[in-house]
């Protein structure tokens, strides 16, 4: 196998067309805090092998957050191989053409990266490529999982007759579909994780796989295709809540810690839904929820501590907070180093306190306490350096949905 001393030219290519019809403006929609083609730009940026990543794109939005996040897009896609039925081949054959003939450059490996699989484990580029490297014979490595369903239990029917015949024989085995699945042949699925490409196969046979195609198991658990609204919610909790090694655009999101003793919360923008109405004598009002209050209340009984921090100085914080009867320090410039002295007071250790916030005044509160939380309309800064990203807005529900996440926890360690 080649050594990373002699390690060959690794071109990564992402493939982000602008026209998504399932998921309008899918390739840069935040994604648990960064938009979902940065996964697999941060995964190419991340490998020890890949030596240079583009974009191929139709669309302008894309590639300027492309490069924003790293990637070059020294070309644009051309409308033709960037319609619903576009195939792969065609926009990777343009990419290298094009490099060929404008920049005199041509890679040895071609790694193409779907942004729709953006859970990868750490490893999965290298992995890919070092197999590829492992077998001279090889024109590719295709990323395959354990299939969740057996084809030799799947059946077809007949048009004519409208029967059931089975989709698949198996030598020696007469009834494949009645048999255990134990002694079926074990069959594996496509992901859209990583395809490790020889540019040979590419170019010279015309193809984006050739004729031997080796395989680099994944564990089925990294299995995140997102096509739809739903995949996208299922696979976001799969990041925040499947306990997986994967990689991130940004530092790593630290864990849910174990032992909650302290819940802080910013008011504008997280207890309110960070509008405010201003009567002709200067009286501010704020909108808040009514959950919020019954959540934090079941939390206190818990025993989890509650306070608010914020910067506003209206009056208004302290009202609402008498209300829920929670305590508040209000007009607090520094918010970090007020912080940082309640859980000294407090006898708290980081890793027992959660902050929720979302603006950029919230930041210096995240690393003083061992997990942060964001709403989901914060600040772009704000949901990338969040560990958690909420699922309702401020005002609408977003500390009843904390409150409940951290009582569903605590509610286990009692089981």
């Amino acid at each position: 196998m080649d050594s990373l001393v002699n390690k060959p030219e690794v071109l990564a290519i992402i493939p982000a067309r602008g026209g998504s019809k399932g998921i309008p403006g899918k390739n840069i929609r935040c994604f648990a805090g960064y938009p979902l083609i940065a996964y697999s730009i941060a995964a190419a940026q991340q490998s020890e092998y890949v030596t240079r990543v583009i974009v191929s794109t139709d669309d302008e939005k894309i590639a300027e957050l492309a490069r924003q996040f790293g990637a070059e897009t020294p070309f644009m896609r051309p409308s033709e191989f960037a319609e619903d039925n576009s195939l792969d081949f065609p926009v990777f054959e343009h990419a290298l053409l094009w490099l060929k003939e404008n920049e005199n450059y041509s890679p040895d490996i071609v790694v193409q990266l779907r942004p729709t699989s953006p859970i990868r484990p750490p490893t999965c580029v290298d992995d890919a490529i070092k197999v590829l490297l492992q077998y001279p014979q090889a024109d590719s490595v295709r990323g395959i999982v354990p299939s969740g369903q057996n084809p030799h239990k799947m059946w077809r029917l007949d048009a004519a007759t409208g029967q059931m015949q089975n989709l698949l024989d198996v030598s020696g085995v007469a009834e494949p579909y009645n048999a255990p699945r134990q002694i079926l042949p074990p069959v594996y699925w496509q992901t859209g994780h990583i395809d490790a490409i020889r540019s040979s196969t590419i170019l010279d046979k015309k193809s984006m796989s050739g004729n031997v195609i080796m395989p680099l198991i994944l564990d089925s658990r990294y299995t995140v295709d997102i096509d739809n609204l739903y995949d996208w919610d299922r696979y976001e909790h799969l990041f925040y809540e499947g306990g997986l090694e994967m990689v991130e655009p940004g530092p790593q999101r630290r864990p849910f810690p174990k032992n909650v003793k302290l819940l802080v919360l910013d008011f504008d923008g997280v207890l309110t839904d960070n509008r405010v109405w201003v009567d002709g004598e200067g009286h501010e009002f704020v909108a808040a929820n009514r959950s919020d209050s019954m959540g934090i209340r079941v939390l206190m009984k818990k025993g989890v501590d509650v306070f608010v921090l914020s910067t506003e100085v209206n009056s208004v914080v302290a009202a609402r907070c008498k209300k829920m009867n929670v305590p508040v320090m209000h007009g607090i410039e520094e918010k970090a180093e007020v912080l940082t002295a309640v859980l000294k007071e407090r006898n708290i250790e980081p890793d027992e306190a959660i902050y929720v916030g979302n603006d950029i005044n919230d930041l210096p509160c995240f690393p003083v306490v061992g997990y942060a939380i964001a709403v989901p309309d914060a600040m772009p800064e704000v949901l990338q350096a969040a560990d958690f990203v909420l699922n309702a807005t401020g005002g609408h529900g977003a500390v009843r949905e904390i409150c409940d996440l951290i009582l569903r926890r605590k509610n286990k360690e009692y089981k």
